[in-house]
């Protein structure tokens, strides 16, 4: 079993920039590439990085794409995203998740409870 929790998330003004971390505990996480998706109000999750296992390979959503920064550090645990030149359309609760290296949340086995972003006008 996988427990994963987030943190970092919280009020910030356009143009901002926040760091969420991604808190990795159970089964060894190198063994699982890590995800972040995020769910605006009335909006379906969408995805919006990846890394693999290693930290070798990212993807991103083309909408965060030069702003956000997946990144890992296998040696301590946590995984986190950097978010810079915040919108208020990047406004949603975060989750990261751990399972395959893929764009899509099917391929992930482990969720966490997701953390708050809110990016004022």
């Amino acid at each position: 079993q996988v427990q994963l929790v987030e943190s970092g998330g919280g009020l910030v003004q356009a143009g901002g920039s926040l760091r969420l971390s991604c808190a990795v505990s159970g089964r060894a996480f190198s063994n699982y590439a890590v995800g972040w998706f995020r769910q605006a109000p009335g909006k379906e999750r969408e995805f919006v990085a990846t890394i693999n296992w290693s930290g070798t390979m990212t993807f991103y959503a083309d909408s965060v794409k030069g702003r956000f920064t997946i990144s890992r550090d296998n040696a301590k645990n946590p995984a986190y995203l950097q978010m810079n030149s915040l919108k208020p359309d990047d406004t949603a609760v975060y989750y990261c998740a751990a399972g395959r290296y893929t764009s899509v949340s099917t391929g992930y086995e482990y969720w966490g409870q997701g953390t708050q972003v809110t990016v004022s006008s």
